[in-house]
């Protein structure tokens, strides 16, 4: 049984090795008659599927043979067991390979992470160091009040009639109206007259022409939000055929590597007579 799944995984990694050694004379960059890739694709899934049916017929036909076995029965339950032998030990190798390459692409991009992060505290402590010796306490200290004050005055002007009000109270008080509007789907009346007149005083238009103005800036909101979730939803079946085609190729795959196998393993049957060493008279 070991035998016969080592002689399947050895026979289907020769040939697929081979069909990768066909395909890359296939590739002929400088005269551009390089296969497309789906037709490279479709010849690469059916290069694996019949070297693996190949590799577990003759894995079959060795897990018979060498059992001594005379039965048919005997016969296709090595034959089963050598397939199913053969699949685990692909898992665990393609699992191993996979867990690898990911633990060496986690740790290269840890590493660049890392440096990256170095470099950028180096450079931060370095321009901090230059800020600190050309600039003097008082001028820090009347920035942050600055800030400080816009602030205060951004926040300041709601309620306030919109022509009164600064341009960053107007500005502060439209974002707050407006992420009002995308989380909670919707704005009150008075809200949202609010927001108009905030957008006539703003940009120096009519009531009119800034409700106009609103009324265009949701629709397009609404456009976008329904183009997302269209979007989400597309790659979302996109992902669930995927995987739905995925899962049937691999169980057909293995069904048909069960058939291989098993038939290789009747073939693989030794005569009655031989096997218990008796003579027809």
């Amino acid at each position: 049984m070991f035998a016969g799944a080592i002689v399947a995984l050895a026979v289907g990694l020769m040939l697929n090795v081979l069909g990768a050694a066909v395909g890359a004379t296939l590739v002929d960059a400088t005269a551009r008659s390089t296969p497309n890739a789906s037709s490279f694709g479709i010849g690469a899934g059916v290069w694996l599927l019949v070297s693996n049916l190949i590799g577990l017929g003759l894995g079959g036909y060795v897990a018979a043979r060498l059992s001594g076995t005379a039965s048919s029965t005997d016969a296709t339950l090595h034959g089963m067991t050598m397939w199913a032998t053969s699949f685990l030990i692909s898992a665990v190798l393609l699992g191993n390979l996979v867990s690898g390459v990911a633990s060496t692409a986690t740790n290269g991009i840890a590493s660049a992470v890392g440096g990256i992060a170095r470099g950028a505290g180096s450079v931060a402590s370095t321009a901090g160091e230059q800020v600190a010796n050309r600039t003097s306490t008082g001028t820090i200290q009347s920035a942050t009040q600055s800030i400080i004050d816009r602030a205060q005055n951004a926040l300041s002007g709601t309620g306030n009639p919109p022509a009164s009000m600064t341009s960053d109270q107007r500005k502060a008080e439209m974002a707050t109206l407006v992420g009002r509007r995308v989380t909670d789907g919707n704005l009150s009346a008075p809200d949202r007259e609010r927001l108009n007149a905030l957008v006539a005083a703003e940009y120096n238009i009519s009531p009119q022409d800034a409700q106009q103005r609103v009324t265009q800036a949701e629709q397009q909101a609404q456009q976008a939000v329904q183009q997302a979730e269209q979007r989400a939803r597309e790659a979302a079946d996109a992902a669930a055929k995927g995987a739905s085609v995925a899962s049937f190729s691999i169980f057909l795959t293995m069904l048909l590597g069960l058939v291989a196998a098993v038939v290789g393993a009747r073939r693989g049957t030794r005569d009655h007579a031989v096997a218990y060493g008796t003579t027809v008279a």
